[in-house]
């Protein structure tokens, strides 16, 4: 199998900053979580808010996938368009989507969202009315995350509430647990999962005595999901971030306790260094308009020193600093910092790195955060082993319309 090092080596992106996605990693992840469920016996709905690529989704729902999570109605729309016919909004929805929602179940598209209060269930009624529509409706409930859904207790009287609606259909309820999927000590992880799986399966278990059977038990993600696939409560899982990784996911311990994760790194930033000027660092392409920042920096991967460091340099650059000039970047003060540089730049008894990027040379870094870093581009490179790619547009990311 080719390294990780000999297949950046090949690939070479019209432009930079791209994004590149590494094929046979892709799909080895895909393959491997698709198997988990069906072991299993629970439905794998992906989630494609991370990716927001209608190829790669339906190259999901290739694979075993029943459809797709989407987490806005403008996401639902471009699926829609794209073909993707079994769809779940997994948030609660503002006033003015609910007849956009309607008008896709109108188009005989496979539709179901989820609502946390009577308010949003009359409204969507209402919609639902008005195209001469049923759509399907899950509770969202929230067991720890406070984002969205409403406490377990509340959710008889809003699953009868869909129930009793005309133009409504209770589908099931939904639990994710998004506070938990980046916890990086796995004991922690599975003691909070443990007890919110308690929850469920209670709430289940109500729902049932009560006479609203919960088709769907949906959630989950791949922070959690041996858990999710072991409980025997959830029925479908909702993992997205598994088909690529980043470093936050990288970064925990993995979810089935082997000490490994069986998903590997999938999507990469190609940049290029476009400014080698000062001894201390290089100045590449992808700055804060490339690179998500909400969690962990993006990890340099190839074209630098070991060791090297990504910092944002601006909104189109970033500064890759050589590990021999690390504690000048330690300096809070961004003046004395730069006078510092100055000071290394002009010492003769100090030396140009030779394992420093060269202008024009390429630069590899791994995303922190997968999900936000997609959303910055308009397109992923899909690339084989042997260099070869194609563009797969990332055509749910510009739906406001």
């Amino acid at each position: 199998m080719t390294s990780l090092p000999e297949f950046l080596s090949r690939v070479r992106p019209p432009m930079t900053p791209a994004l590149v996605v590494r094929r046979e990693a892709l799909l080895r992840n895909l393959k491997t979580m698709q198997g988990y469920c069906d072991a299993a016996g629970v439905r794998l709905r992906p989630h494609g808010k991370m990716h927001k690529c209608s190829t790669l989704g339906r190259l999901q729902i290739e694979l075993g996938g029943v459809g797709l999570c989407c987490q806005t109605i403008g996401e639902a729309e471009a699926y829609a368009a794209a073909g993707i016919a079994d769809l779940l909004v997994t948030s609660p929805i503002a006033p003015w989507a609910a007849p956009r929602l309607a008008a896709l179940a109108a188009r005989e598209i496979g539709i179901a969202v989820v609502a946390d209060d009577a308010g949003q269930i009359d409204r969507l009624d209402e919609a639902a009315r008005a195209a001469d529509v049923t759509l399907s409706v899950l509770v969202d409930l929230d067991l720890g995350t406070h984002r969205a859904g409403c406490a377990p207790a509340a959710a008889p009287a809003l699953a009868q509430r869909i129930t009793d609606a005309g133009n409504l259909r209770f589908e099931g309820v939904q639990a994710y647990l998004g506070h938990l999927q980046h916890v990086t000590d796995l004991k922690r992880r599975r003691a909070a999962n443990d007890i919110a799986a308690a929850r469920l399966r209670g709430l289940v278990e109500t729902l049932d005595a009560a006479g609203l059977h919960p088709r769907f038990v949906t959630g989950g993600g791949t922070g959690t999901y041996a858990q999710d696939l072991a409980n025997g409560v959830f029925n479908e899982l909702q993992a997205g971030s598994y088909a690529v990784m980043d470093i936050e996911y990288g970064d925990c311990d993995a979810p089935d306790g082997g000490g490994q994760w069986p998903f590997e790194p999938a999507l990469f930033i190609a940049a290029t260094a476009v400014s080698t000027r000062h001894k201390t660092h290089a100045t590449i392409d992808a700055g804060l308009k490339a690179v998500s920042v909400d969690g962990p920096r993006p990890r340099v991967l190839a074209g630098a020193a070991p060791g090297s460091e990504w910092r944002a340099f601006g909104d189109e650059h970033g500064s890759i600093l050589h590990p021999a000039h690390m504690p000048v970047f330690a300096i809070p003060d961004r003046m004395e910092q730069c006078a510092a540089i100055e000071v290394i730049d002009n010492d003769d008894a100090v030396e140009w790195p030779a394992d420093a990027p060269q202008t024009g040379d390429p630069v590899w870094l791994q995303p922190g955060h997968c999900d936000p870093t997609i959303n910055l581009y308009d397109a992923l490179i899909v690339a084989d082993e042997d260099g070869e790619w194609e563009s797969w547009p990332i055509d749910a990311r510009r739906v406001t319309r």
